[in-house]
C-alpha cells in the first residue's frame, strides 16, 4: 500500500507569517479596514452639509446660485450685517430666547435629573423599580405625542405663548434621569453614604456634599444632551408660541425660510444664521468637555 507524501510549502526568505504570498494584505487585515471605511463614510455624509453651510454663508445672494457649490465667497461679513439689520436684530433676540430655553432648561433638568437619579440608586423603597420602569417608557416616548397633551394642559393653565410654556416640559428629562441613576450606582459607594450618615450628615447634607461632587462628570453629560436636545427643538414652540419675539432660533429661521420663498434675498440670511445657530453648541462643547476627564471620586477628596 502505497502512502502520499503531502508536502506543505515553506514561506518564503523575508515573508511574514501570515501574510499573502501574492503581495495583497492578509485576510483579516482587508475584513479590519471595513469598520474604518465605514465610519470614514458616515463621518462624510454628517459633515458634508457643514461643510456646506459654513461655505454657502461666505456667499453674497448673487455667488450663492452662480458659483461652484464648495468655492468660498465674499460676503460673510456683509451677510452679518443684513441679518443684524433685518427688523431691528430680531435674529439675535431669537438667539437670546434660544440661550435661555436651552441654559435655564437644561440647567434645572440637570438638577431634577440628579436629584431623581440618586434617590433611584440609593434608595429602597416600594415602587422604585415600577417608577423606574416609567421613566424608561418616557425615553421610548417620541416627543410629538406629547406635544398636544402639554399644550392642552398649558393652555388650561393659560400659560401658553409664554417663556414658561417651552420651559417647563423640559424640566423632566427621562433619559437624563436614566443616566444620572446609572451613574449615581456606579459613582457613589454605599459605604460612602453610610459613613456620612454615622458622622450624623443629614441626607440633603450627604447628597450635596459627597454624592454630587462625585457626580459631576456624569450630569455634565445630562446637562450637554439637554442643552442640544433644547436648543434645536423646533416642535413643542412651534406648538406653544405664536408672538414671533419669542421664538428660539429654530422657529425664527424657519419663518425666515417660509419668507425666503417669496423673497430669494432672504436665503442667504437663512444660511448664515443657521451656520452662526451652530457656533454656540461647538463652544459650549469645547468649554465642558474637560470635566468628562475627572475622576469617579476626584469631588469627593476636594470636598
Amino acid at each position: 500500500m502505497s502512502s502520499l507524501a503531502v508536502t506543505q510549502a515553506e514561506p518564503r526568505a523575508g515573508s511574514t507569517p501570515g501574510a499573502a504570498q501574492d503581495g495583497r494584505p492578509p485576510l483579516r487585515r482587508r475584513i479590519a479596514l471595513v469598520p474604518t471605511v465605514t465610519l470614514l463614510l458616515g463621518a462624510l455624509y454628517c459633515l458634508l452639509p457643514v461643510a456646506w453651510v459654513v461655505i454657502a454663508a461666505t456667499k453674497s445672494g448673487r455667488e450663492l446660485f452662480s458659483t461652484f457649490t464648495f468655492l468660498p465667497g465674499t460676503g460673510f461679513a456683509a451677510n452679518v450685517r443684513d441679518l443684524t439689520a433685518y427688523r431691528d436684530g430680531v435674529y439675535w433676540q431669537w438667539m437670546a430666547n434660544s440661550a435661555l430655553y436651552a441654559g435655564l432648561g437644561a440647567l434645572l433638568s440637570t438638577c431634577v435629573s440628579a436629584v431623581s437619579g440618586y434617590a433611584l440608586a440609593v434608595y429602597r423603597f416600594r415602587g422604585r423599580e415600577t417608577i423606574f420602569n416609567v421613566l424608561l417608557a418616557g425615553v421610548l416616548m417620541p416627543p410629538v405625542i406629547l406635544a398636544v397633551p402639554q399644550y392642552l394642559l398649558l393652555a388650561k393653565a393659560d400659560l401658553t405663548d409664554s417663556y414658561l410654556s417651552v420651559l417647563l416640559p423640559q424640566i423632566l428629562f427621562p433619559y437624563g434621569v436614566y443616566l444620572a441613576r446609572i451613574y449615581a450606582a456606579a459613582a457613589v459607594p454605599a459605604d460612602v453614604v453610610e459613613a456620612g450618615r454615622m458622622d450624623g450628615a443629614g441626607e440633603w447634607r450627604i447628597f450635596t456634599r459627597i454624592a454630587l461632587p462625585m457626580m459631576i462628570p456624569g450630569m455634565v453629560t445630562v446637562f450637554l444632551f439637554q442643552f442640544v436636545a433644547i436648543w434645536n427643538n423646533f416642535l413643542l414652540p412651534y406648538i406653544m408660541l405664536s408672538d414671533d419675539e419669542r421664538f428660539p432660533i429654530t422657529l425664527g429661521l424657519f419663518t425666515l425660510l417660509e419668507q425666503g420663498a417669496n423673497t430669494p434675498a432672504l436665503y442667504t440670511l437663512v444660511i448664515t444664521g443657521a451656520f452662526l445657530a451652530v457656533l454656540p453648541l461647538v463652544a459650549l462643547f469645547l468649554v465642558i468637555q474637560r470635566f468628562w476627564s475627572l475622576d469617579l471620586l476626584s469631588g469627593a477628596v476636594k470636598s
